[in-house]
């Protein structure tokens, strides 16, 4: 676990973990490979393995005492494994799902039978999930949801102003949207209040920037052009949770390490990296360094903050670091002896206005048992939540999960929660947004090397970012493009 280990076991829970550790395998105070890679998780492990398979030596600097990154797994007192990070694959995540295939780790379609659950202003429906999001009202088939019909218009014709905001926007270069610059300086909110006249599709675009996708940010925190952004680069109507892997999803990060173990080095944090027109140097640690032809940072934006560059970023990349924070998120975790919902026609899936959980998702096995819901607590709400005691968090959690799925779902063998907020080498997840008037004003060298130091990790792809296709994406192209400089 990282740094702050208690800060990360949830709710004193007792998780047994899972996460690949190793010692560091520094021996000495400089070393030399032909590419240096700055974090082990996943998009830098897809990198290195990419970049060896070419015949290139890498070595890889992690500040934590483990691999993985935000993918990571535990075994719980139950004896289910679950994913404290990052856990589902999706329909048009064709890279992940290669790589799954490749290590032999078996998969499974996600739990969708059956209906799910809308709340609403304390009434709760069951409901069919819709075909497709864009013809859905909360991802609910709209006839199913007990509101009233002009209310339901209202709210698809927003939703249909705002996919339309989507499918105008290049996902490499959004500052070069159809009035661009108006809908960067316009928060989600105020965009609501212009071009929404239902509550139904205000709800609808707060969920998908507290959590559909987006993940963890207020509608006030981002312009509604980076929440179009997010579906323009993750659409949502691909279904980005369709399936789980089996054993869950950090093992695909474990059984990378293994292959890379012997060029990893752990605990070595990276301070300062400097290059000129024949290589890079990179400081780590305590007084260590590595020399490479060039380097391939795979860390959120908010780390590479934390690291000294020379020569400097130019002003415009520093400027947009400083406006990419990541989002609030806690995950949360209710185990039970089996997944009793399935008993009643239901799918473990519910969306609703209550106050600390935004969703909850079934994340069992086929076979049901044991039974487990994934939820989260999100942006501001985190926050508050973070404050609470342990007594008050685990209230919260299990008046919401009663709410959705009754009396049963208030006697959990395991309640655990993961603060991301509290993680010091994530800072927060699932991933960066960016704040209101940045893409605009920095944005346009948002993925441009800096010399011979290249950008990882999921935040850095264009494609599917926030997700773990994002991650192997962002990595495969940082590889290529270290290939060009050894």
């Amino acid at each position: 676990m990282p740094l702050f280990r208690r800060d990360l076991i949830a709710g004193a829970a007792g998780i047994e973990g899972l996460g690949y550790q190793t010692s560091s395998r520094a021996t000495s105070a400089t070393q030399q490979a032909d590419v240096a890679i700055v974090g082990a998780g996943l998009s830098g492990l897809v990198a290195a393995r990419e970049l060896r398979r070419k015949g290139l030596s890498v070595h890889i600097l992690e500040a934590r005492n483990r691999t993985g990154g935000r993918m990571i797994r535990r075994k719980t007192k139950t004896g289910a494994v679950i994913d404290l990070g990052g856990q589902w694959g999706g329909a048009t995540h064709h890279r992940f799902q290669s790589l799954v295939e490749e290590l032999g780790i078996k998969t499974f379609p996600c739990y969708y039978d059956g209906k799910g659950v809308l709340i609403w202003d304390g009434e709760r429906v069951e409901a069919n999930l819709a075909n497709k999001p864009s013809n859905s009202v909360l991802l609910f088939d709209d006839k199913q949801i007990n509101q009233p019909v002009e209310d339901i218009a209202k709210a698809k014709a927003a939703m249909k102003a705002f996919r339309a905001l989507a499918d105008s926007i290049d996902p490499a270069k959004p500052w070069n949207a159809p009035n661009a610059k108006e809908l960067d300086r316009t928060s989600i909110r105020a965009w609501c209040e212009q071009n929404s006249q239902s509550r139904l599709s205000d709800f609808e675009l707060e969920w998908l920037s507290v959590v559909g996708g987006s993940g963890g940010f207020d509608p006030w925190d981002a312009s509604i052009l980076h929440l179009a952004w997010t579906q323009s680069v993750a659409p949502q109507d691909e279904g980005p949770e369709s399936w789980l892997v089996q054993g869950a999803a950090g093992q695909v990060a474990e059984c990378l390490t293994t292959e890379l173990n012997s060029v990893i080095s752990l605990s070595a944090a990276v301070h300062k990296i400097s290059q000129s027109e024949n290589g890079v140097i990179v400081n780590y640690g305590d007084e260590k360094s590595l020399e490479a032809k060039t380097a391939i940072v795979a860390i959120p934006p908010p780390l590479r903050q934390r690291i000294t560059f020379s020569p400097e970023l130019p002003s415009e990349t520093r400027s947009f670091l400083q406006r990419s924070p990541m989002g609030s998120m806690i995950k949360v975790f209710a185990i039970y002896k089996t997944a009793f919902w399935r008993h009643k026609n239901l799918n473990g899936f519910a969306v609703g206005n209550l106050k600390t959980l935004e969703l909850t998702a079934d994340s069992s096995l086929p076979s049901g048992t044991p039974g487990i819901l994934a939820s989260f607590v999100t942006s501001s709400t985190a926050v508050a939540f973070q404050q609470f005691s342990d007594a008050e968090k685990r209230k919260a959690i299990l008046d919401d999960l009663i709410a959705y799925w009754g009396p049963e779902a208030g006697r959990p063998e395991e309640l655990l929660w993961e603060n991301w907020n509290a993680e010091f080498w994530s800072t927060g997840a699932f991933t960066s947004f960016v704040t209101p008037g940045a893409w605009t004003t920095y944005g346009q060298r948002w993925q441009e090397s800096h010399g011979r130091i290249h950008w990882a990790g999921t935040e850095a792809s264009t494609r599917w970012p926030g997700y773990f296709e994002g991650a192997i994406e962002a990595g495969l192209q940082a590889a290529k493009k270290a290939m060009k400089h050894s």
